[in-house]
Formats: structure tokens, C-alpha cells, sequence
């Protein structure tokens, strides 16, 4: 998600099967399979599993077999066989950079961790930068509200032994300027007071607001500020990579969609892990999982689900990194010396989200979910590394041209994030072997990628 515009899209309630379609009723491209993943017609098979119990979702969600449950986010993506031999990201904190916060958070996450028996976390919540009084009746702060508990609720899911520090701000980030230079001071607040070595940002400004010199100044600050804490303070950072598809919007109120495609801040940034959107789904009753790129299409595939998609593309502000330099020529051509976005990706379909508690059960998704998602995974294999591993962008797309790729990531080949906007047609990319412009080297495999993560990045 990126801002509070995402939140009100991606946060819903489906709780009867028969709201949510078939998968693959949305707009898809196709690609030829890699190896390791089987197709089916519309989507790409994961690799089976045979126990994913207890996959059981709370009642009010019980005519919805989509819904995700902890167990079975940490299944599809390798993080319960880790789990088990002890790496719950213990030791490890990740810190949440939000506006407001939440106000239930704690009474929150208890019903959560209740519910899906999960060990109890106490959140720390800080605003450094003072707060403002809770308004029920204003849309922005509940829906602050929202992506605060799904924030701290997907990593406390796939990483219950990591500490988590809430850092709330008393202004709301929206488009362009607004809000970032208040953010970029709760990022050097955590740093400076050592508050924990994994920064997730599951928020956003579009680049076609940034244009104008103020946007340039703020980015340039930016990006000096995260150069300097990934390179000299082992600091990872996510970010989210928008749920508008191949665009965003051109206006500071986000009410207008640009028909030209572009990327947006701070997931276009190179020393961010940009994190893009996939469709997962359970099939064979619970024993299988297909993953496909997100994309809603017109929205008829999930009530309440509007035209959202993964955002991807590439950066109109930061060239090529050396990283991502080394991809096939094929790719080069695409990325034309442009910074392309996502670098990897997880499930943030609200149709196939995980079951979060907001003061009631909901689904929860967006790309806002796939940043703390990452997140986690990122606190087990600093755990597991017995250190933080800093800047790991390097490192994943080696791995990515290894012969451990297709061990290490579920390669996403079916799918694309073209989306309409006022009935003309946004252009996007389509899912495809290898690094792609909407779902990036793909999703996780996390008991061969964080080994193979480790020992890529060496000591």
C-alpha cells in the first residue's frame, strides 16, 4: 500500500466464498513455465506440501477457503520448517514506520495471537515526532489504524520470536512531499537509538509528484540517508510497490490516476528491497499452493476489490543499479538503464489475504502486506546469520543467476499489471521466467533462500 489511499482497497471483509471468483477471472498474460513450477492453464503450481494444520480461520471467515492463516503463510514460503529447528527471528526487531498508529494495536494483536495460537508480543510504540488525539470519524486515521495492525500483525505471524517497534507520526504521508520529511525522521530516530536493524515502509508517494525540485530535494536526502545506513549500519529497508498496477497517481489528494506508467518512492530508491504483489492460493484442500501475479482486473473477482494490481515498472529518477546490471540482455533492454521495481514479491491479494484482527476478523492485503512480510523473513535470517545482513539487493539477484534460483524463489511466470484507468488501458508488464517488472525474482523459499542468502552475501 502506499499511503492511506491503498488501505481503504485492500483491507476488506470476504468472508463468503461465493464473493470471491475463480482465480484467474482478472487480467493475466502467460509466459513459459522454468523449471520447478508447474502450470496450469491461468496459474503456477508451488510445490506441495502434505501438513499445513491448523489451517483453520476464524469463524467469521469460514466460507472462505482463500483466507490465509499464519500457518499457512509460513508454509507456502519455507518459513515452518525453519520455524521448528528454532528460527522464529528471535533476538532480532523490526521497526514500522506509520502515521498515527492504532489505538486498539495491543488489545489487537492479543485477540490475533489468541486465535491462531501464536506466543504473545508486547509492541512498542514511540512517536518521537509527539501525537495527535484519535479521531473515530476521520477515514485517514482509521485507515492508518488498519495498515498499522496489518503491519505488526503479518510479522508477528511469520516471525513470532522478533521484536517490533511502531513509530508513529503525527502527520499523514499522501502524495508528493507531504508527510516523507517527518518519516525521514523516524528512520534517523531508529537508527540513531539503535532501535532495531529491519525498517519496514509499507507506504508511498507516485514519482509523477515528485518531479517538480522540492520532491528532488526530499529524494536526494532520502536516498544519501539510506546509501549511509545499509552500507555503514547494516540497515535493511522494504518497501512496498503499490497496488496501482503499472501507474499511480498525478495529484496530491490521490484521486487521479496517470495514464502513463510510472513508479513511485521509496520503492523505486536502489538501496530499498522493493516488494511487489502475488495471487496465492490454496488448492487440494489445503495441500498445494498456485501463485500467480496480482491483479484484480475490474474488481469482479472479490467484492469490495477494486481495480488493484502489483505495482511494477521502472523509476523515471534512479538509473539502473550495478545489481540489477547483471540480468540477461533481454532484461536490459526492458529496463533501458532505469531502476526496475520489484525486486521480489508475496501474497497481497485482499481476496487470498491473511485473516487480520481490526476490531473484527478482515482479510488483509495490498502490497502493503508483502514489506512486513519480507520483513520477517529478513529478522529469521539475520537470527540465523547470527548478524544483521544490511544491504541484501546485491546479493538476491546473484542468487537469482545462480543454480540455486529456482530453489530459492518460487518463480512467478503467469499473470501481468496492466490496469484501466477511466477505460483506458494503463499498458503493463507480464510475469516471466526470471526477474519480471511486477512480481521481481518472485516469492520466497525461505529455508533454501536465507541459507543461500547468508553465504551469497558472505562474511
Amino acid at each position: 500500500m502506499q499511503s492511506i489511499r491503498r488501505l481503504i482497497a485492500t483491507l476488506m471483509f470476504c468472508v463468503l466464498f461465493a464473493a470471491c471468483a475463480p482465480l484467474g477471472s482478472g487480467n493475466s498474460g502467460g509466459a513459459t513455465p522454468t523449471p520447478g513450477v508447474t502450470p496450469t492453464p491461468t496459474n503456477s503450481l508451488l510445490t506441495p506440501v502434505t501438513d499445513i494444520s491448523p489451517l483453520n480461520c476464524p469463524p467469521d471467515m469460514a466460507g472462505n477457503p482463500s483466507c490465509q492463516t499464519p500457518r499457512s503463510l509460513r508454509v507456502a514460503y519455507g518459513v515452518e520448517s525453519l520455524m521448528q529447528r528454532g528460527y522464529t527471528g528471535r533476538g532480532q526487531t523490526i521497526v514500522d514506520i506509520v502515521s498515527f498508529g492504532s489505538p486498539t494495536l495491543q488489545q489487537d494483536m492479543d485477540i490475533f495471537d489468541r486465535q491462531f495460537d501464536l506466543p504473545p508480543i508486547t509492541i512498542k510504540v514511540l512517536s518521537p515526532l509527539g501525537a495527535v488525539p484519535f479521531n473515530p470519524n476521520d477515514r485517514d486515521m482509521t485507515g492508518w489504524a488498519g495498515e498499522t495492525e496489518l503491519d505488526v500483525q503479518i510479522i508477528h505471524a511469520i516471525a513470532p520470536g522478533a521484536n517490533i517497534v511502531v513509530l508513529t507520526s503525527p502527520v499523514s504521508e499522501t502524495e508528493g512531499v507531504i508527510g516523507l520529511p517527518q518519516f525521514l525522521e523516524l528512520e534517523q530516530y531508529a537508527i540513531k537509538n539503535h532501535l532495531g536493524t529491519i525498517i519496514s515502509q509499507s507506504w508511498g508517494a507516485s514519482e509523477v509528484t515528485l518531479k517538480d525540485s522540492t520532491g528532488q530535494q526530499q529524494i536526494q536526502q532520502w536516498d544519501a540517508f539510506y546509501k549511509q545506513a545499509t552500507t555503514q549500519q547494516g540497515i535493511t529497508f522494504f518497501g512496498s510497490s503499490g497496488d496501482n498496477g503499472a501507474t499511480d497517481y498525478s495529484d496530491l489528494k490521490a484521486t487521479i490516476l496517470s495514464t502513463t506508467p510510472t513508479s513511485s518512492f521509496p520503492t523505486d530508491d536502489p538501496w530499498v528491497t522493493s516488494t511487489g504483489g502475488t495471487t496465492l492460493q490454496r488448492v487440494k484442500s489445503g495441500t498445494s499452493f498456485i501463485e500467480t501475479a496480482w491483479n484484480n482486473g475490474d474488481g469482479s473477482r472479490c467484492a469490495g476489490v477494486g481495480n488493484d494490481s502489483s505495482g511494477g515498472g521502472f523509476s523515471s529518477f534512479f538509473p539502473t543499479p550495478s545489481y540489477q546490471q547483471a540480468l540477461p540482455p533481454v532484461m536490459q533492454q526492458e529496463l533501458s538503464h532505469r531502476r526496475g521495481v520489484p525486486d521480489v514479491s508475496a501474497d497481497a491479494d485482499p481476496c487470498t489475504g491473511l485473516a487480520i484482527y481490526s476490531g473484527g476478523w478482515q482479510l488483509g492485503g495490498g502490497t502493503s502486506a508483502t514489506a512486513p512480510l519480507w520483513a520477517a523473513i529478513m529478522a529469521i535470517a539475520n537470527q540465523m546469520a547470527g548478524h544483521a545482513l544490511g544491504f541484501i539487493n546485491p546479493a538476491l539477484y546473484k542468487l537469482a543467476l545462480s543454480s540455486t534460483y529456482t530453489q530459492d524463489f518460487h518463480d512467478i511466470v503467469v499473470g501481468n499489471n496492466s490496469v484501466k484507468v477511466n477505460g483506458v488501458l494503463v499498458q503493463g508488464y507480464s510475469a516471466a521466467p526470471g526477474w519480471d517488472p511486477v512480481t521481481g525474482l518472485g516469492s520466497p523459499n525461505a529455508e533454501k533462500l536465507i541459507p543461500d542468502l547468508i553465504a551469497a552475501i558472505g562474511p
